[in-house]
């Protein structure tokens, strides 16, 4: 089974910040980023990232260099991220908001690192850095008698633009590449499929260190629209909806749990600013569309909800499904759609065949969103990407690990992970499946399942472990018994948690999803302290 996007022509050097320079020669005087009150034109903006690009070129980091950028969300970022792209280096976004742990956990991860930009709040945080750590305030005045001319660097489309970190199944974070062509195709399809224009004005409200954050920050300067920026390290759901309301935003790129954080607020004050968006594209984890659905329904309401599936290896997003066409009851898991343009999605069994239509196998991407692999080792996980033969001709494509099926109606639905099951008890176990079964009680906000190990306190005393259910309840706190009860109805006795923990909200990551490790510890803390369930 294979999913076909359409296939689009891209421009011989399919490079993203040529559009953004495109753009400032257009309509130098349109505003480019607006944060803190300040705003920075298209033509200040090119100038000052055309100088710090120019500064790069002097140290010889130019095309194939690695650049890490640990900054807050400023025009300085912008500035250092765009330089950065026009020396033909590639940023590696440090994002401020990790623990310094985590911090020093990545930095160790990043081959031939070639400098840092930081800046006085976050050097600190990068000091255990071999590399170069560079303050941009302190570089004011030496940017000043640079250049503000377009460096002459000729970047090509298979150049890396960018590299993230994404979780390694071995413990150890894997640093992914994008590359310039794979970028572009992105921005090109949200701009072309969307209608995305200069009057797309963007607000970003994810963490730097997320793939998602990428295309959010590049999209509006793609397009010629402003990007505004939260002057705040994390989300702030008051600052973010301020924002949407005093702001002509048209945008917002963000993960489920975000989104649903934002519904909430919106929903609580009887606001409409969510409701007034073109478009908020979301994903990145399971959607649990009741926490949405309503909302969706509500009259008035003339934003398009896109939910989008891809992963950092492949640019990010493979596939788009419009929300609108959702039925509650229709699916038991949302669709996530098509593919997008120059992207096929195949569906494949164990031996790497083809299954046929409504069949589960693997997700599997090619095509041109295919990143240049993981840039920190060739450890067996560099073996999910591989060839294939698609019409005769050879297409790099990455195995995602993801298992799903296409629908009738031509749409690829993601059941979750194929390594995602765990062994309780003796038995093979999805908690997502649970998570799902959860969110169909009445009562229930929201869930997520755990595993709890042997020796939290959460199990029965038999050292073996245990499913934890914590419970976001949509009214008065929900009893244990009568929700194992009610589980009972439509799940096998093995499948229903040991422990339910009601909790006023379900803790979230610096990117906006669901905090997995930080429900693991809780369940160490809650049933080592207390011994307590619902």
């Amino acid at each position: 089974m294979i999913l076909q996007g359409k296939r689009v022509a891209l421009p011989p050097a399919p490079v993203v910040h040529k559009r953004f320079e495109a753009h400032a020669e257009v309509a130098p005087q349109a505003v480019a980023v607006f944060c803190a009150g300040r705003r920075v034109t298209y033509a200040e903006l090119d100038a000052r990232a055309n100088r710090f690009a120019h500064f790069l070129a002097a140290r010889g980091h130019g095309r194939g260099a690695k650049v890490g950028v640990c900054l807050d969300y400023s025009i300085g970022m912008v500035v250092a991220v765009l330089g950065t792209l026009k020396a033909g280096a590639a940023y590696v976004p440090l994002d401020p908001a990790y623990p310094p742990a985590r911090l020093r956990l990545l930095l160790g991860q990043i081959p031939d690192l070639a400098l840092i930009v930081a800046s006085p709040a976050t050097a600190g945080m990068v000091g255990s850095a071999v590399a170069e750590v560079v303050d941009l305030d302190q570089l004011s005045g030496q940017l000043a008698g640079l250049p503000a001319t377009r460096p002459d660097v000729c970047v090509t489309g298979d150049d890396v633009c960018y590299a993230v970190f994404t979780s390694g199944s071995t413990g150890t974070p894997k640093l992914t590449a994008v590359r310039h062509e794979g970028w572009f195709n992105l921005l090109n399809w949200l701009a072309l499929e969307y209608g995305l224009h200069r009057g797309s004005h963007n607000l970003v409200v994810s963490a730097f260190g997320f793939d998602l954050s990428q295309r959010s920050l590049m999209a509006p300067l793609f397009c010629g629209a402003t990007q505004y920026l939260m002057a705040s390290r994390n989300f702030d759901a008051l600052m973010a909806y301020r924002m949407l309301t005093e702001h002509e935003i048209r945008t917002v790129h963000c993960a489920s749990s975000t989104l649903y954080l934002l519904v909430d607020w919106e929903t609580a004050r009887g606001g409409e600013a969510l409701t007034r968006l073109d478009y908020v594209l979301f994903g990145g984890e399971p959607l649990k569309a009741e926490r949405i659905a309503d909302w969706a329904r509500r009259e008035g309401n003339m934003c398009t909800l896109l939910h989008q599936y891809g992963v950092a290896e492949c640019t990010d997003v493979a596939t788009s499904y419009d929300f609108t066409g959702h039925r509650a009851g229709e699916h038991d898991i949302t669709p996530v759609g098509g593919p997008a343009y120059n992207t096929d999605i195949h569906l494949l069994d164990e031996r790497m065949r083809g299954v046929g239509a409504g069949e589960y196998g693997e997700i599997c991407i090619s095509g041109t969103s295919v990143g240049a692999g993981y840039l920190n080792g060739a450890g067996p996980e560099s073996g999910k990407f591989t060839t294939v033969v698609v019409g005769g001709a050879p297409r790099r494509l990455y195995r995602t690990g993801d298992r799903g099926f296409v629908t009738e109606a031509g749409d690829l639905v993601v059941t979750g992970r194929m390594d995602a099951q765990v062994k309780v008890r003796g038995m093979r176990i999805d908690p997502a499946d649970i998570e799902r079964a959860l969110g169909r009680l009445a009562g229930v906000r929201e869930a997520a399942v755990v595993i709890a190990p042997p020796g939290s306190g959460a199990g029965s005393g038999s050292g073996e472990a245990e499913l934890v259910a914590f419970i976001v309840p949509a009214g008065d706190a929900l009893a244990a018994n009568d929700v194992r009860a009610r589980l009972l109805e439509t799940l096998p006795r093995n499948m229903v948690p040991a422990r339910c923990v009601n909790i006023p909200r379900l803790p979230l990551s610096p990117h906006g999803k669901v905090d997995r490790t930080a429900l693991a510890d809780a369940c160490r803390d809650h049933f080592a302290g207390s011994g307590t369930t619902a």
